[in-house]
């Protein structure tokens, strides 16, 4: 695939340079068209009447990265390291793409292997795979009209490619990207990863002075704020290369945190509320028991708790329910489902 350059068609020099943007934050490969109306346009005219109207409006220049024409033509726009202007909201994490049609126009063989041949690029560029999307996925609008939505929606098939997973919102669902994880002491670190021990590794990183990167959280499920934050903190270490490629490693995440965290005991299963109230006698009434006063409500208990119920048992379980929203309408000291998940979670 050849992109042609901007020096090639004849682009004017940018009116204010748009910002840079590094291929880590890119996640988006945004398909856009023109709009209502067929382009009659060929050539390096489609560029010159794109800068135009763009320029006219106040931008740069061409505010897509790339354009697409039907010989299949690539052009370069934004290119691959400057915002765009496609989509608020999105000119950041997404790569703008038009293709040069409109109206009733069926987007042509050669210019849907030139998409999809542009997408493995930018793919490859970022080191992640990019979700698919049509301008009306990230703002209100009918573009890139039915057919390249489709296209777009049916994974971007053109000619010998095959449709590759689509992590769309979530970079975990990707196979390909397990070289952006790692696993220590059973827990998942980088794409994909989701927990507690995710927020714990982004307010580590606030604490430690690398947290100007977060708009929001930090945690609980990773992003490339994350990535970011953790490979400037590597780097703080003297790491360098793929030592600090922003995905934790033991070495480096004892000395963000002190310690290396571990998973979390899975929740008892609710053996079901028949094994609770007067008379019963049970290892669950204890295990009830030991974990409400654990939560800071055992103050009814004056010996045990358990394994024989008790009216200890059920003030405590009351007690509990009435500081939960989800179960005051129904605070009888006597555990269901929602109260122990809430319980033990």
């Amino acid at each position: 695939m050849q992109i042609i350059s901007r020096a090639t068609w004849g682009a004017k020099p940018w009116n204010g340079t748009p910002a840079t943007v590094s291929p880590s934050r890119r996640t988006e490969f945004f398909v856009h068209y023109d709009g209502g109306t067929p382009v009659t346009r060929t050539g390096y005219a489609i560029m010159r009447a794109i800068e135009a109207q763009h320029i006219g409006q106040g931008w740069s220049g061409v505010g897509y990265n790339f354009v697409i024409d039907q010989q299949g033509n690539v052009y370069e726009g934004r290119g691959w390291d400057l915002q765009g202007a496609h989509c608020p909201g999105h000119n950041v994490t997404g790569l703008g793409v038009q293709f040069a049609l409109g109206g009733s126009q069926e987007p042509s063989a050669k210019a849907l292997a030139a998409g999809r041949a542009l997408y493995e690029k930018a793919c490859k560029r970022t080191g992640r795979g990019l979700a698919k999307k049509g301008h009306k996925d990230g703002i209100a609008t009918a573009c890139p009209g039915p057919r390249l939505y489709a296209w777009v929606k049916a994974g971007m098939p053109a000619g010998d490619y095959k449709p590759a997973p689509d992590p769309g919102g979530s970079v975990g669902t990707d196979p390909s990207l397990a070289r952006y994880q790692v696993t220590i002491n059973g827990l998942k670190y980088g794409y994909g990863a989701k927990g507690s021990h995710v927020t714990l590794v982004g307010k580590g990183l606030v604490k430690r002075g690398f947290g100007s990167r977060y708009t929001s959280g930090p945690g609980p499920t990773w992003t490339d704020v994350d990535t970011a934050s953790y490979a400037a903190f590597q780097k703080s270490l003297g790491l360098s290369g793929k030592a600090a490629n922003g995905v934790p490693d033991k070495d480096s995440l004892k000395q963000l945190l002190g310690s290396l965290p571990a998973p979390a005991k899975p929740m008892p299963p609710f053996p079901g509320a028949s094994y609770f109230g007067t008379g019963k006698r049970n290892s669950h009434i204890t295990l009830l028991g030991k974990q409400l006063v654990k939560r800071g409500f055992g103050a009814s208990y004056t010996s045990g708790p358990g394994p024989k119920w008790s009216d200890a048992d059920r003030k405590a379980v009351a007690a509990f329910q009435r500081s939960r929203a989800e179960l005051r309408g129904d605070a009888d000291g006597i555990p269901g489902p929602l109260t122990w998940k809430l319980l033990f979670s």
